[in-house]
């Protein structure tokens, strides 16, 4: 559990490190999972009408590239400004594990690619296409389309 107890006024800094695992589990991310140590630092700020808690999650994620399946790792730093509930103040300590996952989560892309002009994989042969190109004919017909093909043109008329 990652409890901060605040202060009646002012802001109180805080700082985490934990395993990967404390939050994910194995089958946290669709598409990978997080690997190493997760740190969590910040502060909570109390204005006197409200708590802040602010900071940033430092993290490192492994997955498959969705358009070539290499394995890849990134670094991802999540920032983070939220007002806390008051119901998650209890006997003056915040409670941040879920307000982390859920930042986490929030902030995964829709696509995990390994670089952002990954070529992909050819449709053919199946080649990763950022080591270069292949021989294949990738040009095809739709299928909705293909009786225009035996269609005379005008001009042959």
């Amino acid at each position: 559990m990652l409890k901060v107890q605040i202060s009646r006024g002012g802001s109180v800094p805080f700082e985490f490190k934990v395993a990967a695992d404390f939050f994910c589990g194995k089958n946290f991310l669709d598409n990978g999972s997080f690997i190493g140590d997760i740190q969590i630092s910040g502060e909570i700020i109390n204005d006197g009408l409200k708590f802040v808690a602010r900071g940033k999650i430092k993290c490192r994620k492994q997955f498959s590239c969705d358009r070539c399946l290499t394995q890849s790792t990134v670094d991802q730093d999540v920032n983070f400004d939220e007002e806390l509930e008051r119901a998650d103040i209890v006997d003056d300590y915040v409670e941040l594990t879920e307000l982390v996952r859920d930042n986490l989560i929030a902030s995964q892309p829709i696509q995990n690619l390994c670089r952002a002009d990954c070529k992909g994989l050819c449709p053919v042969c199946g080649k990763n296409l950022n080591d270069g190109a292949c021989e294949c004919e990738t040009f095809t017909v739709d299928p909705r389309l293909a009786p225009l093909i035996n269609l005379k043109s005008f001009e042959e008329v």
